[in-house]
């Protein structure tokens, strides 16, 4: 049985369902999920889980995420993208040093309040659905981590950065509040996910070359993706913990891989020399 990672080279205008549900068409497996919703109009790196791996999404979520965007000055849209409808407008432009020297105040730790057209829940209804009826709502911020952000170009207004951030980070909402710190409006124009942790775009299939008879050989292992150190146990040991128990090893505290003959079979979390396993990937 399939069990591992598989990077998409997203296509522009497909959701990151419709990648979801080609594969698992190719696959004729319902356990596939993917790690990071990419918007329809964004395109690059979805990861997808495989099997016993949709177990890892916490795990995955974790890793750090770097995009390339281009944000058009001068203009708002309700989605805060272009395929939205504009509901601001400014004639003045930015000039360059005025952005560089706002950008470090959106490094760290920052709050940010969410897009209405995004997939929150609110009340147990999606975000962008009240947004479409035009309900009148309120997104309470979230705090998000932005690592680094780089000024790839500025030209006719278009300013192309490369940011690199945590999960829940909206890179719309992002060129928003930069404008408005600028007294400013601006839209996102294009978006590329070019990294999730040390997957890179490079690293992607594109959708229409997988097939039923290599999709296989695309899924890359468990044991290749999340870089934990691996237990080397003799097989009475690894069982115990197959198992459920509880034993004693002298390690340092964290997470393990615990490998079988094929891929990881499970995850080993390690606290005060006692390992217990946290998840069950299957033999």
């Amino acid at each position: 049985m399939n069990k591992g990672f598989l990077p998409i080279n997203k296509p522009k205008d497909w959701t990151s369902f419709d990648v979801v549900n080609k594969v698992k068409h190719i696959l004729h497996d319902n356990k596939v999920g993917h790690l990071g919703t990419l918007d329809p109009m964004a395109t690059g790196v979805l990861v997808l889980t495989i099997g016993k791996a949709t177990k890892l999404f916490d795990l995955m979520q974790v890793k750090k995420k770097t995009y390339i965007a281009k944000f058009k000055f001068g203009l708002e849209t309700d989605t805060l993208d272009i395929t939205g409808n504009v509901i601001n407008r400014c004639e003045r432009t930015p000039n360059l040093d005025k952005i560089k020297s706002i950008l470090p105040k959106f490094i760290g730790e920052i709050e940010q309040i969410p897009p209405k057209f995004s997939a929150k829940s609110i009340n147990g209804k999606r975000a962008y659905n009240l947004a479409r009826e035009n309900v009148d709502f309120e997104l309470k911020p979230s705090i998000v981590n932005i690592e680094r952000i780089n000024v790839i170009s500025y030209l006719d207004s278009e300013l192309k950065l490369e940011i690199t951030c945590g999960s829940g980070t909206y890179i719309r909402a992002l060129g928003r509040d930069i404008a408005y710190m600028l007294n400013n409006y601006a839209t996102m124009t294009e978006l590329v996910r070019t990294n999730v942790g040390n997957l890179k775009l490079s690293d992607c299939f594109n959708i229409d070359e997988l097939n039923s008879e290599n999709i296989s050989s695309k899924i890359i292992k468990i044991r290749d993706i999340l870089g934990f150190k691996v237990l080397n146990l003799e097989k009475e040991i690894s069982d115990k913990l197959i198992n459920g128990q509880v034993v004693s090893l002298n390690m340092p505290n964290g997470d393990y891989l615990l490998n079988g003959n094929v891929d990881t079979i499970a995850i080993v979390k390690i606290r005060d020399f006692k390992a217990k396993m946290s998840i069950f990937l299957g033999i």
